[in-house]
């Protein structure tokens, strides 16, 4: 089963994150905290041992870089978040990711921004979704159809990032275990007729 989240407000973030891991790993709370923690970083590179000067100033007062009152996230806390899975980010129009741009469909994931809208594409048992959380549910891609979609995006002013590592299998849910054959196909005839 594909792990799927739909659009609460503006965590898109939260929602690009989570379906990338295919599990409710990351709350608001926790990208929240990891801002917070990439703004004092921030902060103690500015000061540089100065703890008086005017730009480091400057910075307690100013908002935070790294998130907003609506929700939304930077890239900074998508790419720390995914530090903790021992996964990296990065834009498809760098030198380390030239082939990505001729053969996606041998990648495995790609995060894609615009306009504060956090979204994943990522192939899933050899199959791509797009897993947007705007979308009632994945929608299917074909691979064919995916060097286009991310052709389109890039055309549109999407950002768009190549997601390297190991990433974790969709989480199996309860209620796929089903081990009496006929309550699996009791469940299976259910869903399919609505």
């Amino acid at each position: 089963m594909v792990f799927h989240e739909r659009q609460e407000g503006a965590l898109c973030a939260q929602h690009a994150l989570n379906s990338l891991l295919q599990g409710a790993y990351y709350t608001a709370v926790d990208l929240a905290d990891l801002a917070r923690t990439l703004d004092e970083r921030e902060r103690e590179q500015l000061a540089a041992g100065d703890y008086s000067s005017p730009a480091y100033l400057r910075s307690l007062q100013a908002d935070s870089q790294n998130m907003d009152d609506s929700g939304f996230f930077s890239v900074q806390v998508i790419s720390e978040a995914l530090r903790q899975w021992n996964l990296t980010i990065e834009p498809i129009k760098s030198e380390a990711c030239a082939a990505a741009l001729v053969t996606p469909e041998n990648e495995n994931a790609f995060i894609c921004n615009f306009e504060e809208h956090w979204f994943t594409l990522r192939k899933i048992d050899g199959e791509w979704y797009n897993l947007d959380s705007q979308f009632q549910q994945p929608a299917k891609v074909s691979q064919l159809h995916l060097g286009l979609l991310l052709a389109e995006l890039q055309q549109a002013g999407y950002s768009v990032y190549v997601v390297r590592g190991d990433l974790p299998q969709p989480l199996q849910l309860e209620e796929d275990r089903v081990d009496d054959p006929d309550l699996a196909a009791a469940i299976a005839l259910s869903l399919a007729n609505p």
